[in-house]
């Protein structure tokens, strides 16, 4: 059972999907936040596996929330689910901690596959929201030489394994339980990693394996 935490300031559109969802075998509502501040307090108190985060919220958006409950908690997932498709939005969410991003104009079934995904460590962006995404990553490293490579030349075999995990959502511990190495192990692939692929922070490296090594599979 996926548990879900939504945070949403709209009260109407918060009750209405957390209906939907509910009405879902594998999903269950376990807490409903006002407000970013109570999104961090009931994520302390609940333990969700997922939350649904709305961006504009008052006392304490989306992203400040997003940034606090990833930091204290990163094994909780956190999906953006909001009207706003800006890119500063999009990029802060991403950069936060949040893993997906989708409109609420996305039908309630395409929200609940959103979840299983995400549970399961897949990240997922809303079609009007991937083009900015890789347009900005682009922007950003499309000059550095680590980008023009062919990947397979870029990295190691073991590399490419953690990238593909990276990709998935795995954190430090997970990646080394799955292949048998030491957390600092893994972290000193994971710093080689961003340092070759130029990018700031693991978050960009998964869209990056989204992007290149997933499609050109």
């Amino acid at each position: 059972m996926i548990r879900l935490l939504l945070a949403d300031d709209q009260p109407l559109f918060r009750q209405g999907l957390a209906s939907l969802l509910s009405l879902e075998e594998d999903i269950e509502v376990v807490g409903e936040a006002n407000n970013g501040k109570e999104a961090i307090a009931l994520a302390e108190q609940l333990q969700p596996d997922i939350i649904l985060m709305d961006v504009r919220m008052p006392i304490c958006d989306g992203v400040e929330a997003t940034r606090a409950i990833h930091q204290r908690y990163p094994w909780i997932r956190i999906l953006v689910l909001t009207t706003f498709d800006e890119d500063e939005y999009v990029w802060q969410s991403l950069e936060a901690g949040a893993l997906s991003y989708l409109l609420k104009s996305t039908p309630s079934q395409e929200v609940a596959t959103a979840i299983r995904n995400l549970h399961r460590g897949y990240s997922q962006l809303g079609p009007t929201i991937a083009p900015k995404v890789f347009a900005r990553l682009n922007g950003e490293s499309g000059t550095s030489p680590a980008m023009k490579e062919e990947y397979k030349e870029l990295f190691s075999d073991r590399e490419l394994d953690i990238l593909n995990l990276l990709g998935q959502g795995y954190n430090n511990r997970e990646i080394a339980r799955s292949l048998h190495l030491t957390e600092g192990t893994v972290k000193n692939y994971v710093t080689r990693i961003l340092d070759k692929l130029d990018v700031r922070d693991r978050t960009q490296a998964a869209l990056w394996v989204q992007q290149h090594l997933i499609c050109s599979d």
